[in-house]
């Protein structure tokens, strides 16, 4: 095979830098040992196609004229003359793809995307817990919509999470001879990745977008699979997520908390994996007052826990996701995302009259800085540092009036 040459429908002056384009094509390259080599067969020797990373179009030694369109809207992104090279597109997610290619000005084979009775794979790249949860209810609606065989792969931490939640959905390790179509799903930074932007759209819907669909997509119901560890009442918490930019940074405000479901009667169990955590010039530590009970347990263990508690309170972060999907009412705290960024609760915490909400400003990166509008002042993360106690105990005490079953 000769070079590989990428392709996009994007105008230059829509393009990233040429070390962002570096950092992004790198990233792609990483996941082609899932994907594997081009093996889908046309026919004619030599020329080969797939859609396990992007388009890819293996082109041979000859006169070839290459012709590669979006089939729906008639964009065209490549046309051009080729020889011996590989297509690749940069578009990764979901487009409606039509080839067609001419030998000595003879059109000699053409193809539509049609993953009907084809097997596809939903590919749950990042190790974040929150985004394959999110990402994995889209499954169903593209199976039914296309009538494909559908498999997934996630991160090893959730495979029986996963098996328990959608017994009818395999589990793959990498692309075979059989694979028709991957689909690598992650909240991306880039514009390869994802037809949105990420931060712009609420986490619960971004894979639609990414594989084509518009309806939302429930999560499938959840049974536990093992009984009830604790005869008393109690409430689960979590402390902790990816970043401690996006932690709950009132002083003492979780202990007030604890201390305030403890006087209603509840045992109170921190449930992160690590009891202490900390980023440049912050930390957070288990609340003392809480019972004990991080470490290394599984999902499942952790959503059988969450299925039998009274309710969850936490922050944007994966055991959130987790809460959910167990059917466990979540308080949920956070000042760097907008409400709409996650899932729908009713019980979703933020302070308007400070600083909020920078992960959803499109005008910024919010990977590049811990603080975006203020680091290095004195509002640094006021987002999360002005959310009072008052606050959570008010959502509290909401849930508790409206009951388990809002």
């Amino acid at each position: 095979m000769g070079s590989v040459r990428y392709f996009t429908c994007k105008r230059p002056e829509d393009m990233p830098s040429r070390n962002e384009w570096r950092v992004q094509i790198r990233a792609f390259q990483k996941m082609e040992g899932f994907a594997g080599p081009v093996r889908g067969e046309t026919g004619i020797p030599g020329l080969r196609i797939d859609f396990n990373l992007g388009l890819r179009l293996v082109v041979p030694e000859g006169s070839w004229h290459v012709v590669i369109s979006d089939y729906d809207t008639e964009t065209v992104f490549f046309d051009d003359d080729v020889s011996d090279v590989q297509l690749v597109s940069v578009e990764k997610y979901y487009v409606h793809w039509s080839v067609e290619v001419s030998r000595d000005g003879v059109p000699v084979f053409s193809h539509v995307f049609d993953p009907e009775g084809q097997e596809v794979i939903f590919f749950c790249c990042h190790k974040a817990l929150g985004d394959a949860l999110a990402f994995l209810p889209y499954a169903k609606l593209f199976r039914e919509r296309h009538s494909c065989r559908l498999c997934c792969k996630v991160p090893d931490t959730l495979q029986e999470f996963v098996a328990h939640l959608y017994p009818e959905l395999p589990q793959v390790e990498r692309a075979t001879d059989d694979t028709y179509a991957v689909f690598y799903l992650g909240a991306w930074f880039s514009f390869m990745g994802m037809p949105v932007d990420l931060r712009a759209f609420p986490l619960a819907e971004l894979a639609g977008p990414m594989v084509g669909l518009s309806r939302p997509a429930p999560m499938p119901p959840f049974a536990p699979t093992r009984p009830r560890l604790f005869p008393e009442r109690y409430v689960c918490i979590a402390v902790q997520a990816s970043t401690l930019s996006k932690g709950w940074h009132y002083p003492k405000g979780w202990e007030r908390v604890v201390e305030h479901l403890k006087n209603l009667g509840y045992r109170v169990f921190c449930i992160d994996r690590h009891a202490y955590q900390r980023e440049l010039d912050y930390e957070t530590r288990r609340p003392e007052n809480a019972e004990d009970m991080t470490g290394d347990y599984s999902i499942m263990d952790r959503a059988n826990m969450l299925y039998y508690a009274d309710f969850f309170i936490g922050l944007s972060s994966g055991l959130a996701w987790v809460a959910k999907a167990a059917g466990c009412p979540v308080v949920l705290i956070s000042g760097m995302t907008q409400t709409w960024n996650e899932f729908h609760t009713p019980y979703r915490i933020i302070n308007r009259q400070v600083c909020n909400g920078c992960f959803n400003d499109v005008r910024v990166r919010f990977r590049d800085s811990f603080c975006p509008y203020h680091e290095g002042t004195e509002r640094e993360l006021e987002c999360s540092k002005r959310i009072s106690p008052r606050q959570v105990i008010a959502a509290i005490e909401e849930l508790r009036k409206a009951g388990r079953n809002e």
